[in-house]
C-alpha cells in the first residue's frame, strides 16, 4: 500500500465521522446529557486527528494523478484549496472538543457542535470535489451526457417534452 492508496483509505472517514459525532453531540445537547455530549466530542476528537495524515497524504496522492490523462489540473487545485480550509476547521473541532473534557464549561459542547458543523460541511465539500478528479461522473460541466447528474444531458423524458 501507498500513499495515494491510504488517502484513498481514510478521507471518507474524517466526512462520515465527523456526521456522526455531531449528531452525537446534538443528542446529548438535546437530552442536557453530559456523557452523550462527551462521546460526540471524543469521536470529533478522533477524526481530527485522522484528519491530519488524510491531508498529509494528499500531495503524495496528487502527484500520481496529475499526469494521467483525463485529470483535471483546476479540479485538484480547487480540492487542495478546499482542503487547506478544512483540516484548519476540523483541527479547530478537534481543539475545541479536547477542551471540552477539560473545562467544565455548559456551553463549551454547543460552540464544539457549531464548529463540528461548520468542518463537516467543509470536509464534505472537499469529499465532493476530490471524487471529481478521478469520478467524472460526478463532474457536470463534461460532456457526454448521461451522468444522471445533469437533467439536461441525455434525458428522454426531456426530448419527449420536447416534441
Amino acid at each position: 500500500m501507498n500513499l495515494t492508496h491510504l488517502h484513498l483509505l481514510l478521507n471518507h472517514f474524517p466526512i462520515i465521522g465527523t456526521l456522526i459525532g455531531g449528531t452525537i453531540l446534538l443528542w446529548g445537547i438535546i437530552r442536557k446529557q453530559i456523557h452523550i455530549q462527551q462521546l460526540g466530542s471524543l469521536i470529533v476528537l478522533v477524526m481530527a486527528i485522522l484528519a491530519i495524515p488524510v491531508f498529509l497524504t494528499g500531495e503524495p496522492a496528487e502527484e500520481s494523478v496529475e499526469h494521467l490523462a483525463g485529470i483535471s489540473e483546476r479540479m485538484i487545485h480547487e480540492h487542495e484549496e478546499a482542503a487547506e480550509f478544512a483540516i484548519w476547521v476540523m483541527e479547530a473541532a478537534g481543539l475545541l472538543a479536547l477542551i471540552s473534557f477539560i473545562v467544565k464549561w455548559d456551553k463549551i459542547h454547543f460552540i464544539v457542535l457549531l464548529v463540528t458543523v461548520l468542518s463537516f460541511v467543509a470536509m464534505a465539500r472537499t469529499g465532493y470535489l476530490g471524487g471529481q478528479i478521478r469520478h467524472t461522473e460526478l463532474n457536470t460541466s463534461m460532456s457526454g451526457g448521461g451522468s444522471g447528474l445533469d437533467p439536461a444531458a441525455g434525458s428522454e423524458e426531456n426530448e419527449k417534452e420536447d416534441d
